[in-house]
């Protein structure tokens, strides 16, 4: 089975069990998260591969990491990801990607992502719920960091916070590739 089919098969699988114990119907996490309810059908039965927005969309709607909605494990303590287990979620085909590295759901979803964006390439995100911080370190390139429409220049060995319950990105307008890395807070559910 390919990386690709295991990922189809483990959102179809955790995304029945999170909205079951949300005890949320297909209608209403549709509506909670902007998503159709067909697409969601498709992504349970293991259909489709969502994009990464969608499935960001489908984890905070059900007050989740993306982590465990990708693959719910519970161990022990100390919790060791090799490299052959991160998550690429996104790429772009001149090389731009983001890894999921780590993640926890203790006190709330807390993430932990590898980025590298190529000269012109950007990525976009939804507004998350409210309360969700994110913090990212620059070690190569100049990023331009967009929250709620305004630019924000996080150079080489900078790093950035902010609120994240509004729309944001990260893009490259440099001629040198943008490494980061980024955490991100989500609030517990209530």
């Amino acid at each position: 089975m390919s990386d690709l089919d295991q990922l189809t098969q483990s959102l179809a699988r955790n995304l029945k069990r999170w909205r079951g114990e949300r005890r949320l119907t297909l209608d209403a996490l549709a509506a909670r998260a902007g998503v159709s309810r067909g697409m969601i059908i498709q992504i349970e039965q293991a259909r489709t591969n969502p994009s990464v927005g969608t499935t960001v969309k489908l984890a905070d709607a059900l007050g989740i990491s993306i982590t465990t909605l990708l693959d719910y494990e519970q161990g022990p303590q100390v919790r060791v990801v090799p490299p052959d287990q991160a998550v690429r979620m996104w790429s772009t085909s001149t090389g731009s990607f983001t890894t999921l590295l780590v993640g926890t759901e203790k006190r709330g979803p807390l993430e932990l992502w590898a980025w590298e964006l190529m000269p012109g390439d950007r990525s976009e995100s939804d507004a998350h719920p409210d309360g969700t911080i994110e913090l990212l370190h620059v070690t190569a390139g100049d990023l331009t960091l967009l929250v709620d429409g305004t630019p924000h220049t996080v150079p080489a060995g900078s790093s950035a916070t902010f609120e994240a319950n509004v729309p944001h990105g990260y893009r490259n307008d440099g001629a040198e590739k943008v490494v980061m890395t980024m955490a991100v807070s989500i609030p517990p559910v209530r």
